[in-house]
């Protein structure tokens, strides 16, 4: 059986991570409170009993607060971080007195926000760092100065990026002497033009695809992990009522009830289930502090293991309103 890309890589085998933007309180400037630290700590020891190990982040992330409060439960239990998996991002500026909001790939960029994600976080290194967004003003030359920086002070160790097209990575790997492992993208059950993008070749449906031709086989072919942020698309399919639905939507909805019945689990295993069935060995990055939600979605690895082809296509069908071929 194929294996998670990061895991080939000796990694992690966490085929869940856990997405640490809830982490921290409110986006503001407000200092970070005690209950927000414990909080912090509750949802991490949640993920580890059921096998998470690996722990997303960004330095924008309720403004830094996200990783302030997972340093300081990293302070209260040190040894935990040899257990863990740790990546945070950069390269997304709010609007300040300087300019608008923007995106910033340039090196005194990139190296000045992983010090201060470290300080934050109070570690030594990251495992991967990730570039948030791309920035149209990139300069491959100089990021590649900025990653070989990094890792040869020991403050990185892998790199990757989000929201990237193939053309993007190629392009940014032509100047590093390493490969980027991963991408993180928007995919769910919701979000679905990651398969479409292959599905509809040579139909005029596929005119309507917002997804980058080629991206998942390249991502196959390069063993870059593939990596799915928003993937319960905020509980749309597994628990939230109030969003007002489409049919497909709510067929879904109750396709995705009626699985879970049959298969014993939880709502939000069958949809993440589903995602990871996927040959590309996607990794849901689980975007919530809630403890039960979060112990929910550990079933996940044993559905994406026996969901079958026939199930798989059910849930695509029914999510899209169309019939197949």
């Amino acid at each position: 059986m194929r294996k998670m890309p990061l895991e080939t890589r000796g990694i992690t085998s966490s085929r869940l991570a856990l997405g640490c933007m809830g982490f921290g309180g409110s986006w503001d400037r407000s200092p970070l409170s005690d209950d927000e630290v414990l909080k912090t700590e509750k949802a991490v020891d949640a993920a580890i009993s059921t096998g998470i190990t690996m722990f997303d982040h960004a330095n924008i992330y309720t403004m830094g607060k996200a990783e302030e409060a997972f340093g300081r439960m990293l302070q209260g239990k040190p040894s935990l971080r040899e257990q863990m998996v740790i990546q945070s991002k950069c390269g997304i500026r709010f609007a300040d007195d300087i300019g608008p909001g923007r995106y910033d790939f340039s090196k005194e960029h990139i190296l000045a926000s992983v010090d201060e994600i470290l300080q934050r976080l109070t570690v030594d290194y990251l495992d991967i760092l990730l570039l948030h967004r791309p920035d149209p003003l990139m300069e491959p030359e100089e990021v590649a100065e900025a990653f070989e920086q990094l890792k040869s002070s020991g403050k990185v160790r892998n790199f990757g990026v989000s929201n990237m097209n193939q053309a993007q990575i190629q392009l940014l790997e032509a100047y590093m002497d390493e490969k980027l492992i991963v991408n993180q993208l928007e995919m769910s059950l919701h979000k679905v033009d990651f398969a479409d993008e292959g599905v509809h070749v040579n139909q005029e449906a596929g005119l309507s695809v917002h997804f980058t031709s080629g991206l998942m086989e390249h991502c196959m072919k390069e063993d870059i992990q593939i990596q799915a942020w928003s993937p319960l698309a905020k509980g749309i399919f597994s628990g939230n009522n109030s969003i007002e639905l489409t049919e497909a939507e709510a067929q879904t909805k109750e396709l995705v009830a009626k699985m879970a019945a049959e298969k014993e689990t939880s709502l939000e295993a069958i949809v993440l289930g589903w995602l990871m069935r996927h040959p590309a060995k996607i990794q849901p990055i689980l975007g919530t502090t809630n403890v039960q939600r979060i112990k929910d979605s550990a079933d996940a690895v044993r559905i994406s293991e026996t969901m079958t082809r026939e199930e798989w296509y059910d849930l695509y069908v029914s999510s899209r309103g169309v019939k197949l071929p």
